[in-house]
C-alpha cells in the first residue's frame, strides 16, 4: 500500500459488479486486532463526512480500528452511473457487499447516516452475518413526510455557486431551520461536502441525475416503513443518534426504537437537525465508546 503520507488516509478504488469505478476512503489502524467500521453516508452526502469520526476512530487511545468511508455510485469520486435507476438503496447495499467482500471484511460496524442507515438496515436483513454493531444516525423504520419532502425539494436542484462564500449561503438557507447556531466555520465544512472544485469551478459533488430518483417517490401516500427490517436489528448491538430538530426520526419513532429493541441506546444531539454532523466531541466520542464495548 502507498504511504499516507499528509493525510490520515488512503483513497481505495474497486469496480462494481456492473462494471463502475467506486471510491472508498481507508483510515488505516495500526493493526487489525479490533472490529473494522465502514461509514455509509446520507442521500447526497459522501465520504468526507467522516472525516473527523474516522481520524478518532482508527487512531483510538485504547482500540484503534481500521475504517472504510464509502461513497456510492454517483457521490464523491464514485463513478456516476448512466442509468439514473440504480440511484436506489437495494443496489447501493449491492456496492457495500461487493467492498466488503474484496476486502475480506466480515461482521463490522457500521455507522450509517440517513440513508446510509437504510442500507444498514437492509444489511441485516439480508445478510446478518455482515454485521457486527450499527450506529444509525438520524434515521428509523419511520421517515417523516415533511423531512423527505423538504430533502426531494432540493437534490439535484440546488444551484451551483460562483464563490464558496455562496455556497455558504446555499447551505443556510437550506438548512438554517435545523442547525440554528452552527458557526460560519462549521456553514463553510458542510459546503464543501456537498460542492467541490472541478477545474477551477464549483460543482455539485453527486450526479443531478439522483433527483430523477427521488422524484419518483409519491409524497401524497405513507412513506413505507421498515419495521419488519428494522426487527433484524434485534440480534446486533443499537446505537441510535437524532437531532434536536430532526424532521425525519420523530421522538416517537425512537421511543418505539427502543421498546422494540433489547440492546439500544440512544443519543439526542442538541441544537442540530437532520443529520447530526458528527463532529463535534460528545456524538464522536460516544460512538467511540460504543464501539469500544461492543468488538
Amino acid at each position: 500500500m502507498p504511504e499516507l503520507e499528509n493525510q490520515p488516509w488512503r483513497d481505495i478504488f474497486y469496480e462494481s459488479s456492473d462494471g463502475l469505478r467506486l471510491h472508498a476512503r481507508h483510515y488505516p489502524a495500526p493493526d487489525e486486532k479490533f472490529r473494522s467500521v465502514i461509514c455509509l453516508p446520507g442521500l447526497t452526502r459522501n465520504a468526507r463526512d467522516f472525516h473527523t469520526l474516522a481520524t478518532y476512530l482508527s487512531t483510538h487511545p485504547e482500540k484503534p480500528r481500521n475504517v472504510y468511508c464509502l461513497d456510492y455510485r454517483g457521490r464523491g469520486l464514485s463513478q456516476h452511473d448512466r442509468n439514473w435507476r440504480n440511484y436506489v438503496p437495494y443496489t447501493e447495499l449491492a456496492d457495500v457487499m461487493d467492498f466488503l467482500t474484496l476486502r475480506g471484511l466480515h461482521r463490522v460496524g457500521v455507522v450509517g447516516t440517513s440513508r446510509g442507515g437504510i442500507i444498514a438496515t437492509m444489511m441485516a436483513a439480508l445478510r446478518p452475518t455482515a454485521m457486527g454493531a450499527l450506529v444509525l444516525n438520524d434515521i428509523g423504520p419511520v421517515i417523516e413526510t415533511r423531512g423527505l419532502a423538504r430533502i426531494v425539494s432540493y437534490v439535484g436542484r440546488t444551484p451551483i455557486p460562483k464563490t464558496w462564500a455562496d455556497a455558504v449561503m446555499i447551505m443556510r438557507e437550506i438548512n438554517g431551520r435545523g442547525f440554528p447556531n452552527f458557526t460560519d466555520a462549521e456553514w463553510d465544512q458542510m459546503a464543501r461536502g456537498i460542492f467541490e472544485e472541478r477545474k477551477g469551478r464549483l460543482a455539485l459533488s453527486y450526479d443531478r441525475k439522483l433527483s430523477r430518483a427521488m422524484g419518483s417517490i409519491d409524497l401524497s401516500r405513507p412513506v413505507p416503513d421498515m419495521w419488519p427490517q428494522f426487527a433484524a436489528l434485534g440480534r446486533v448491538p443499537l446505537f441510535v443518534l437524532r437531532g434536536e430538530f430532526s424532521d425525519v426520526l420523530s421522538p416517537e419513532t425512537l421511543e418505539l426504537m427502543s421498546e422494540r429493541h433489547p440492546n439500544m441506546r440512544t443519543l439526542t444531539v442538541p441544537d442540530q437537525g437532520h443529520t447530526p454532523v458528527l463532529q463535534e466531541q460528545e456524538p464522536v466520542e460516544a460512538i467511540g465508546s460504543f464501539f469500544a464495548v461492543n468488538d
